[in-house]
């Protein structure tokens, strides 16, 4: 089972380049988290999912040393060619202990199934008074996108069955998981986030090819059509184009021992 679950952290691949073009907003909305990270000259900060580096090395402009890990190869190569020191590595398997001040991750930890495992680690990696700071999907999240989702695969058996392995946890969910792995949790909020989007069909190019991988290039048209037909009516108007209906849960926790 456990083999099972870190594969599908793996699910979704990654193209740099489209993912800067249509899901910029990810990195350019996220300066409060920055700020809630407070990085400070000297510091040893890693940043879990770096992406292509953007927030890395805007971490970094702070004289910190920032190392960046992720699992796709693609976004890694982009980050080091971008001049982030990064890694291709797992947050459910990292080899580092008690290494750094600060743990950061924007937007990555709703794609890990595994929070309880994640937070061991990111625990095991950090010094005591280390501070964790992070952003991702919490509960209520894209619930419109995934209701059209399931819908669309409800209408063709042919699919096959949808395995929507995201993970948008509650506060109170997510603070008992950090205070069992031994953090003190002095911040954590859900936050509703409706963010604009140039169109719905490349949000679901980029974060569901996971899960329609299985599927002829014809079946994934069909699946996006209708998916982007049905959110006409809840995620689009004329005046405001599309928009997301993201809700992020953010976090500030510090290791106690």
């Amino acid at each position: 089972m456990k083999e099972k679950k870190m594969n599908r952290q793996k699910t979704n691949s990654w193209n740099a380049e489209k993912y800067r073009k249509h899901a910029g907003f990810v990195s350019d909305l996220a300066s409060p988290v920055v700020e809630l990270l407070n990085p400070k000259e000297g510091e040893k900060i890693l940043d879990l999912g770096c992406g292509d580096g953007i927030l890395g090395l805007e971490i970094a402009k702070y004289k910190a040393e920032v190392i960046g890990i992720d699992l796709s190869e693609n976004m890694v190569a982009k980050a080091r060619e971008n001049g982030l020191n990064a890694r291709v590595m797992s947050v459910t398997d990292m080899p580092f202990n008690q290494e750094f001040d600060a743990v950061f991750s924007n937007a990555m930890l709703h794609w890990v199934n595994e929070p309880k495992l994640a937070v061991e680690n990111i625990a095991k990696v950090l010094k005591v008074g280390g501070r964790f700071i992070a952003e991702f999907g919490g509960y209520g999240n894209i619930s419109s996108i995934i209701k059209a989702m399931r819908e669309v695969f409800k209408r063709h058996p042919e699919y096959g069955e949808i395995d929507d392995f995201w993970y948008f946890p509650t506060t109170d969910e997510y603070k008992s998981i950090l205070e069992e792995y031994g953090f003190e949790v002095r911040y954590i909020e859900l936050i509703p986030r409706p963010t604009p989007i140039d169109d719905i069909a490349n949000w679901l190019i980029l974060f569901t090819n996971g899960f329609t991988k299985h599927l002829s290039d014809s079946k994934q048209k069909q699946f996006r059509d209708e998916v982007r037909e049905l959110l006409k009516e809840t995620n689009y108007s004329p005046k405001d184009g599309w928009v997301a209906d993201y809700v992020r849960i953010r976090v500030e926790a510090y290791k106690e021992c």
